[in-house]
């Protein structure tokens, strides 16, 4: 009786497994594949998104640090014009002269400015109190003009490193600012025309600082020379409390306004005359 038992126990035992084997069967390599390419398909999906996403960021940013530049450069000039041309209270009979130069370099259009302030010493003795000066100069290594600034006189920028400077290396302090500038232009204002030269005592009334980093092109004429709108310009006042004076310009009536102004004042003229014969 037992040994029935055991067979009819070890009988249900394998129907058990079977159908439990049954219910739980592995995937198909037809299923395999499918989840596979599907997979594959939202990964490759992701990485579209992604990348595309991280090319518009580095666009949004190569664009902010292409203006960012240019910037920081033409306000460090207008801080060093603000700053020397500024009256200075401990300085007397202190002189400023700007003196602006324009030329080509390597078909580049490139520019000097030199801001020099003059003292006279206890024997009416002319020094040099500060002189900075703006170049840009050829880069054979990049194709493009480098920007310069260079700062000497008595008035030192570094009191601890320029002290210690040779006086060789005081009088030729050419700093390198940035590279890759492709128009560098520096000029004078005078009505709707632009001077590209100044070396008068007096100081200008202002000055157009422009400075590019774009892809230049060759005009027709030689030189190079960039897009309009891919150049920064800032103009930067000289003497921001000297005294301008305003001229009101009389307003101009045009002809056919004049002829009715005419007509009316003489039918006025003529009315009045008859009311006073009538009188």
């Amino acid at each position: 009786m037992n040994a029935w038992n055991d067979r009819y126990f070890l009988i249900d035992m394998k129907r058990v497994l079977s159908k439990s084997c049954n219910d739980h069967r592995g995937f198909s390599l037809a299923e395999v594949l499918a989840a596979l390419t599907i997979g594959a398909m939202i990964l490759v999906a992701v990485l579209g998104i992604y990348s595309r996403v991280e090319s518009t960021a580095g666009a949004i940013t190569r664009k902010l640090d292409s203006s960012r530049l240019p910037s920081e450069v033409l306000q460090r000039i207008a801080e060093d014009l603000d700053r020397i041309i500024a009256p200075v209270s401990d300085v007397k009979a202190a002189d400023t002269k700007i003196t602006i130069e324009n030329k080509l370099i390597n078909l580049y259009p490139s520019a000097r400015l030199t801001i020099l302030r003059t003292i006279y010493g206890s024997k009416d003795k002319k020094q040099t109190f500060e002189e900075i000066v703006w170049q840009a100069n050829y880069d054979f290594e990049t194709d493009s003009l480098i920007l310069y600034r260079s700062q000497s006189g008595m008035g030192l920028e570094d009191k601890l490193l320029d002290a210690e400077r040779a006086g060789w290396e005081k009088d030729y302090s050419f700093v390198p600012i940035c590279s890759g500038v492709t128009f560098f232009k520096v000029q004078v204002p005078k009505g709707e025309d632009f001077a590209d030269r100044w070396t008068d005592d007096s100081l200008p009334p202002g000055i157009v600082v422009t400075i590019s980093f774009d892809e230049p092109f060759k005009t027709v004429t030689g030189p190079l020379d960039v897009a309009e709108e891919a150049k920064i310009a800032r103009t930067i006042a000289i003497d921001r409390t000297r005294k301008i004076n305003f001229t009101f310009a009389k307003k101009e009536v045009p002809k056919e306004g004049k002829d009715e102004q005419e007509d009316e004042k003489g039918e006025q003229e003529e009315t009045g005359g008859l009311e006073d014969s009538n009188e």
